[in-house]
């Protein structure tokens, strides 16, 4: 069963990849207008996820990220509509080039076809993860977590309803419900053309080691934030603060901070005051211990996603030291270093390897829709294809298209051969 409707998700595809732009956000409205509608239908599916979620005693980060409120509802339809204002990612023109006169060649975007997506907890995911799918004219079998089932349900049904009203297909939105069809999926090569994870690192590596489907995501969210010595105290403490409690059971929050030893004695009495008001447990190096009340950090402190309020704390001697710290420690997610001196600032952002690299301002700002693309189905810490949160453009590849006129490959080859021209086109 799996299959054939994995199979019926592959046929929808191919009609989504022909629909126009404006047919794509007429649905994509559409979709808005079901979430507004079915805010009673939301609250009651939550409410029975939430209450099944605290009787298995699910975790306090797992259980705030299952939140989906109004405001977190209007945040999706602000998303929507932003997708709509924003330029349709198929059928850009990459290259264009003339090979022979009346042999001209495009390279074009296109849609990657069928995206497996498999997510914990988070419901908001699915309608991000299903609308930027439509936009780009992927189509989608998405997993959620088993504690949002019923909020996941009530989700799907209102995408699949704002498909059937705008006159598409509503098959190519598929939601899977079970660890054994998420089993299954993953061994749909033939079907299924990306898989995008999104979870723990056991999880992310669980997906990668059994699958041959290429898989696009991150695994933990290490994030760094390094004081330097040229910081400004009061920039300093606001953004680790924002970085560390604006929403900690975040991929993109800070997990660890690296202070400069000259501006220990500064910063360190105001820092820890406003992190304990804030209600951060703060675990120290030995140094920090010297300055500051705090639990110490063990090794392994330094290589764990908290996704809660605490927080790591280590003293450096050097920027060098810092950017060690985090290529030895970090996970390529987001690092960001506070100081007002911009020769440093060029040569951290130039040297630290994540995918996001910031200058005085929050490792929170890492997310698709704060960077204006609409949504994101996910942070990719990858290095191929696509880097940092994937938005619409990572959503696609492209193909060649080459336009003839009758040529053969054999009159460009042996004695004789006619020369290719290769003369870039002006594009419109």
């Amino acid at each position: 069963m799996l299959r054939e409707a994995v199979t019926r998700v592959q046929t929808a595809q191919r009609e989504l990849a022909g629909l126009t732009s404006e047919q794509k956000n007429r649905v994509l409205q559409q979709i808005s207008l079901q979430l507004q509608d079915s805010r009673d239908r939301i609250a009651e599916a939550q409410q029975k996820d939430i209450s099944q979620a605290e009787r298995e005693g699910l975790s306090p980060p797992l259980l705030k990220r299952l939140v989906l409120n109004d405001e977190k509802i209007d945040t999706l339809c602000r998303g929507t509509e932003d997708l709509q204002r924003l330029a349709d990612p198929v059928g850009r023109v990459i290259s264009a080039r003339e090979l022979d006169k009346g042999l001209e060649l495009y390279q074009i975007t296109c849609p990657i076809g069928v995206i497996g997506m498999v997510f914990e907890s988070r419901p908001d995911a699915l309608v991000q993860i299903a609308s930027l799918c439509l936009k780009s004219g992927n189509a989608v079998v998405l997993k959620g977590g088993r504690e949002a089932l019923q909020t996941n349900r009530v989700l799907t049904d209102c995408i699949k309803e704002a498909s059937r009203t705008c006159g598409i297909t509503d098959q190519w939105l598929c939601l899977l419900e079970t660890r054994d069809e998420v089993t299954g999926m993953l061994e749909l090569d033939d079907l299924i053309d990306l898989i995008i994870p999104r979870g723990s690192n056991s999880f992310v590596q669980y997906i990668m080691d059994h699958t041959r489907i290429p898989v696009l995501g991150h695994a933990d969210g290490i994030c760094h934030v390094y004081v330097d010595e040229d910081a400004d105290i009061i920039k300093a403490i606001s953004v680790t603060l924002d970085a560390k409690t604006q929403y900690p059971a975040v991929c993109n929050a800070c997990e660890t901070l690296l202070v400069h030893r000259n501006i220990v004695e500064k910063i360190f009495e105001p820092l820890a005051e406003s992190l304990r008001e804030a209600g951060v447990e703060i675990r120290g190096d030995e140094t920090t211990r010297q300055h500051i009340a705090c639990k110490p950090a063990e090794a392994e402190d330094w290589s764990t996603e908290y996704l809660d309020l605490i927080l790591s704390v280590k003293v450096v001697d050097s920027m060098d030291e810092a950017i060690s710290h985090i290529h030895t420690y970090g996970s390529g997610h987001t690092e960001c270093i506070v100081t007002e001196n911009r020769e440093q600032a060029e040569a951290f952002l130039h040297r630290v390897d994540s995918a996001g690299v910031f200058w005085n301002c929050s490792t929170r700002f890492a997310d698709g829709y704060r960077y204006g693309l609409g949504a994101e189905v996910g942070i990719s810490t990858q290095k191929i294809h696509a880097r940092g949160p994937v938005g619409l453009e990572g959503m696609v590849t492209y193909k060649w298209k080459l336009y003839g006129t009758g040529q053969v490959s054999a009159d460009y080859s042996g004695a004789g051969a006619k020369p290719f021209t290769h003369k870039d086109l002006k594009q419109s």
